[in-house]
């Protein structure tokens, strides 16, 4: 215990503006956490810290820790008039200092309480505040926030994301908890990302969570970056260093629930304060924890100020909301009688959406060009378009359609996929309904799953050769990539959060082409305009041919806005087909721009000796075509020189 706490002063009063309280109360508090929470001061008897905290239904609170051996009478706050919020300073508080709020509820009973607005947490199994200051970085990725701000949304960007969960990406020695910092991840994974091409890096739940195994998806400090990997300076430093590497960043953020550990959120002033309290609309059933009171303005504030922070004082460039499905729904995952209707007697829940709504309006108003991306599992409508069409107003929507179908696909042994060539197919009847993101993510490889590869059937080289397609076809398909980390190099073993990457793959020729092929896709992806420019439009496009059931090939044409196209032929059986005819508009000479079949990548390279001309002879409707070789369980692309 420092010297200076052992003497630290009583806790004195201290003012919150009238303006701050009206806007709290009103929910529009978008800087609330300059308010609420610990904060430097330097006040009437010294350089100290400030402390406040919403507690309505509290009979008294106090700021209990190492520096008054964590007294409950020692330090009370005073309540801010009639708010809710109790206030006070403590002169010679120091920086790095672990507290908690001891909150007295309306039931007379204490209980140890981190702070909701706390910027940093002490490492598990502990789960205490720090004292931090906000303010302590300087950034220099001015460029990259401007060039983000001046362009907008990111909908026609080659966007392909590489999700990381950053515990187990890589380690520093073979021992559990030996994770890379983020000043590691500053110096490694970023040219890692930066070499194969991505261009954003999607980060699994930052925020501060005491249980390794939740993977940060039940959080215990929204404001404070999680403590196993350094300090909020240097998560800023990570992000700092993605952005002068040109790569953007976004953050898995859990608004849908809480945990119900007694000293977080839940019951916080001994009443459902952040939750409801009646259990059939507070309470998820299925992970056993608390979902927040969407209508309550307090709450929704709480939300708001926690997305804007992390875009503010982190510059993220974009939130992924995980489980919107479970936000919109009363009835989500509940039997009869476990749930309450809305008001006119249906199963949405309309605070969730009009919160939903709301926050997408404000971030996007406040920070242009950064992007809402919604997890959501359901046919509900409109979820990527503007809240003033009807919309939920996201940039994003993942396609967990897609994902499914695809997957189920291309588990199937190739002599059985010509009967299910419409788990392919059927995804453009949708395909421009929402602005799509294509995932790959952690939920596909992990609980028994399996790993990407180990889903691919026949012996270790069809099981590769069917990987190189499955990327290449990820990849042609209209939509914004996301693909998880190990998938890139075909990690046999499923993801497990204990154990770091089997980087020993990537030795491998195999692998080192399955990497390979990764960086190829994405360095077409980005320098062919027809590759991503109308990713959300069906102007960008066109079957040539998806009715060859009985050879397992399909033939589309990616189109861009100047005219420009791709031709991606793909053949999902182990048998070459030559002499192949697929229909073109274009006359002239055809450049084979990727083969996955390529040497390159670990295939047997066959394909089309750089390309081929099209032959000037109407052929399915098509006034020219082209006769090409088909490697075996590979995708090729050709464009019109």
């Amino acid at each position: 215990m420092p010297a200076s706490q052992a003497t630290v002063s009583p806790c004195l009063p201290v003012t919150i503006g009238e303006l701050d309280i009206y806007l709290f109360g009103q929910g529009q508090h978008w800087d609330l956490y300059r308010v609420l929470g610990a904060h430097p001061h330097d006040g009437p008897e010294g350089p100290g810290y400030r402390f406040a905290v919403w507690a309505p239904n509290a009979q008294a609170v106090s700021v209990v820790g190492d520096f008054n051996a964590w007294a409950p009478d020692a330090h009370g706050l005073h309540p801010v008039a009639a708010s809710g919020v109790w206030a006070g300073y403590i002169p010679g508080f120091a920086h790095g200092a672990l507290y908690k709020f001891a909150v007295t509820g309306k039931d007379g009973e204490t209980v140890e309480k981190t702070d909701p607005f706390a910027f940093f947490a002490e490492m598990r199994p502990g789960v205490a505040s720090r004292a931090w200051n906000l303010d302590d970085y300087a950034w220099s990725d001015a460029a990259w926030m401007e060039a983000r701000r001046e362009k907008g949304l990111p909908l026609d960007d080659a966007v392909s994301v590489y999700e990381v969960h950053a515990g187990s990406w890589r380690w520093k020695t073979k021992d559990y908890g030996s994770f890379y910092s983020y000043r590691d991840l500053a110096e490694h994974l970023v040219p890692y990302v930066r070499d194969l091409g991505f261009s954003h890096i999607e980060f699994m739940p930052l925020a501060e969570h005491p249980l390794d195994e939740s993977w940060g998806y039940q959080t215990g400090h929204y404001f404070a970056p999680t403590s196993r990997f350094g300090t909020p300076e240097d998560l800023r430093l990570l992000i700092d260093t993605c952005h002068q590497a040109g790569i953007g960043v976004i953050l898995d953020w859990v608004p849908g629930h809480f945990p119900k550990d007694s000293w977080g959120l839940g019951r916080f002033d001994g009443t459902g304060l952040y939750e409801h309290e009646d259990p059939r609309q507070g309470e998820h059933p299925d992970w056993g924890t608390y979902v927040f009171n969407y209508g309550r303005h307090e709450v929704r504030n709480f939300l708001f100020a926690n997305a804007l922070y992390w875009f503010k004082e982190f510059h993220i460039d974009g939130i992924r909301i995980d489980a919107v499905a479970s936000m919109l729904y009363l009835d989500y995952s509940r039997q009869e009688g476990e749930w309450i209707p809305n008001k006119y007697g249906g199963k949405e829940n309309i605070d969730a959406i009009d919160f939903l709504r709301e926050l997408n309006v404000v971030v996007h108003e406040h920070f242009p060009g950064a992007a809402m991306i919604a997890e959501e599992s359901t046919s509900w409508a409109g979820v990527s378009r503007p809240v003033y069409t009807g919309g939920l107003g996201f940039t994003f929507k993942w396609n967990m359609g897609w994902m499914n179908d695809t997957l189920d696909y291309f588990a199937k042994d190739p002599v059985f996929r010509s009967y299910h060539q419409n788990q392919l197919t059927f995804s453009m009847l949708y395909a421009f309904h929402e602005n799509f993101v294509l995932p790959l993510s952690h939920d596909e490889v992990t609980h028994g799953k399996g790993s990407l590869i180990g889903k691919m059937p026949g012996d270790q080289w069809q099981q590769m050769a069917n990987l190189r397609l499955f990327l290449s076809y990820m990849w042609a398909h209209p939509g914004k990539k996301l693909l998880f980390m190990g998938c890139e190099f075909g990690q046999w073993k499923e993801w497990n959060a204990r154990e770091e990457l089997d980087w020993v793959l990537t030795q491998f020729p195999n692998h080192q082409g399955a990497m390979d092929l990764v960086r190829a896709l994405n360095t077409l992806h980005g320098a062919y305009p027809a590759m991503h420019a109308r990713d959300n439009d069906w102007t960008g496009f066109e079957w040539v041919d998806l009715s060859d059931y009985a050879s397992s090939v399909i033939t589309f044409l990616r189109k861009a806005p100047d005219g420009s196209q791709i031709l991606w032929a793909f053949n999902f059986t182990p048998v070459t087909r030559e002499n192949y005819a697929v229909g073109c508009r274009a006359p002239g000479f055809w450049k084979e721009i990727l083969n996955s079949d390529s040497a390159y990548f670990g295939g047997t390279d066959v394909g089309n000796d750089g390309g081929i001309m099209a032959r000037p002879t109407t052929y399915g409707g098509w006034p020219h075509y082209l006769s090409l070789t088909l490697p075996p369980l590979a995708a090729v692309a050709f464009t019109p020189e």
